[in-house]
């Protein structure tokens, strides 16, 4: 397919486009500081934090990545899937309510290294500058894979060269997110979520109804997909499918996830925002995994419409819709593939931003800046970093699924273990801190380049991590009482409020 204006896909996406860049307007409307810029003022509603935190999660990966990995192997590779699951339940319940509550009495902070460093009395910033590049080495990976998925989407929709494509869609997602900041990018992310989960039910649906329609009586998909495609254990050891299950524990240290947390109202919000936000997600994840698994029979029984899948997996969702539905509606069900890698590149790019205005422009270079000098330093960051993510994404044989992994077990191993220790274990100190964050990022960055037992470096990155934060900060003095006395009156707070 070639770009046109008169082609129906084109015009559902420019429709698309114009009304994300209206709420990002809007955002800019309601933006007066860098709070608002980078968390909303603290504003967001059960509804829109729910499908938020789901939203910027679920990138291009969730209609690309994943169903691309089940069309390929078969049902073997939703373990990933399980592992998602059980991981971001486990965050909403133990991490969510707590991490709203402890960031505002730790000094309001406004981003993760804030946090970090107001609740360790961080007073020499090296907990901060050490968390913020973390941050940045990690969130500048993880934007290139979305802008990657931008790019595969335009160039097979449009017929757009490669390099063309990496610019129009990195181009999409950068100018709502230079306008309005956090409120443009959660009220957007609402939005593309609805159509995510929208796209991922009708989909599997109607490719289902259309296989079904390829089988003679009596007959059933083993008739078509080979048995090894039904099996979940399918070449898996139990190195694999632990690698696959130990996904969940990146929850616990994604920065553009966990400032969805940060942002929400109040602790009160927080249990019906996980309802939202595990329903939409488990809608959302057996979708994927339907399109995939269904997507194999399908092609079996079109095999000149298979071209494209056959080359590069990651697009069988995009050639299911393209071949099944009316051009209108595809173009609809295909922007959900942009409103995904939209959603979580602007988050990410805004987390970035955050970290190199407050965390760096502001405490170590212009500490009495103004609130409309640090927005629009904040502005400057989301290019910066934008420019970066596409130069990494300029070569076109890179994966969506392998980038987001590496991203994934970094901020995973990096800030899980130290997070969940800093909201329940009051002993924590910033030694201990410290060095999980060290220990987890560089051991997944080491284990990732030496690929030792086929494990999935998140696996021994959070478990050294954890390790090394225990180990540091048991060696080492105690916390201040005060430290002591803001952890206690925080857990004494947490009990009366209760979040259930």
């Amino acid at each position: 397919m070639q770009f046109s204006w008169n082609d129906p896909t084109a015009i559902m996406f420019a429709i698309y486009l114009v009304a994300m860049l209206a709420i990002g307007w809007l955002g800019y409307l309601g933006t007066k500081n860098l709070s608002d810029y980078i968390l909303g003022g603290r504003s967001l509603g059960s509804f829109v934090t729910a499908l938020s935190a789901g939203a910027s999660d679920m990138s291009g990966w969730l209609l690309m990545g994943l169903p691309g990995a089940i069309y390929a192997s078969g049902l073997s590779e939703s373990w990933i899937a399980i592992g998602l699951i059980a991981g971001a339940y486990l965050n909403w319940r133990l991490v969510a309510a707590r991490l709203r509550l402890y960031t505002e009495r730790a000094g309001n902070a406004l981003t993760l290294p804030d946090y970090l460093a107001n609740r360790f009395e961080d007073r020499a910033n090296v907990l901060r500058i050490v968390t913020a590049l973390v941050i940045l080495v990690f969130f500048t990976l993880y934007c290139a894979s979305g802008v990657v998925a931008g790019a595969r989407l335009f160039e097979n929709m449009f017929g757009m060269p490669y390099a063309t494509a990496l610019w129009v869609g990195a181009a999409c997602t950068i100018a709502y997110v230079l306008i309005g900041g956090f409120l443009a990018v959660s009220w957007t992310d609402t939005i593309q979520a609805s159509l995510m989960i929208t796209a991922l039910i009708l989909a599997p649906v109607i490719a289902w109804l259309a296989v079904q329609g390829q089988l003679q009586p009596g007959q059933d998909l083993h008739a078509i997909v080979a048995a090894e495609k039904f099996d979940l254990l399918r070449g898996a050891s139990f190195t694999g499918i632990v690698s696959l299950m130990a996904w969940g524990l990146g929850y616990f240290g994604q920065p553009h996830i966990l400032v969805r947390f940060m942002a929400a109202s109040s602790v009160q919000t927080i249990p019906s925002a996980r309802r939202i936000s595990m329903t939409w997600m488990i809608l959302c994840l057996g979708g994927a995994v339907a399109v995939g698994f269904i997507g194999i029979p399908y092609f079996a029984a079109h095999p000149a419409g298979a071209g494209a899948v056959n080359a590069n997996a990651e697009t069988v969702f995009m050639e299911i819709t393209k071949q099944l539905f009316n051009p209108w509606i595809a173009g609809a069900l295909l922007a959900a593939i942009l409103a995904a890698v939209m959603s979580t590149l602007s988050c990410q790019l805004l987390v970035c931003s955050s970290a190199l205005t407050e965390d760096i422009y502001r405490v170590f270079l212009r500490k009495n800046a103004s609130q409309t000098e640090l927005v629009w330093v904040g502005r400057a960051m989301v290019l910066l970093v934008a420019l970066v993510a596409i130069a990494i994404a300029s070569n076109p044989e890179a994966k969506v699924l392998g980038m987001v992994s590496y991203a994934w077990a970094g901020f995973g191993a990096a800030f899980g273990p130290v997070l969940i220790l800093s909201l329940f274990w009051g002993r924590m100190t910033r030694g201990g801190a410290l060095a999980g964050i060290v220990v987890g990022a560089v051991t997944v960055l080491v284990w990732k380049q030496f690929g030792w037992l086929g494990l999935y470096e998140i696996i021994p990155g959070f478990i050294l991590a954890w390790i090394a934060a225990v180990a540091v900060s048991r060696m080492g003095p105690p916390p201040s009482p005060a430290m002591l006395a803001a952890h206690e009156a925080v857990e004494r707070e947490f009990t009366q409020i209760g979040a259930r």
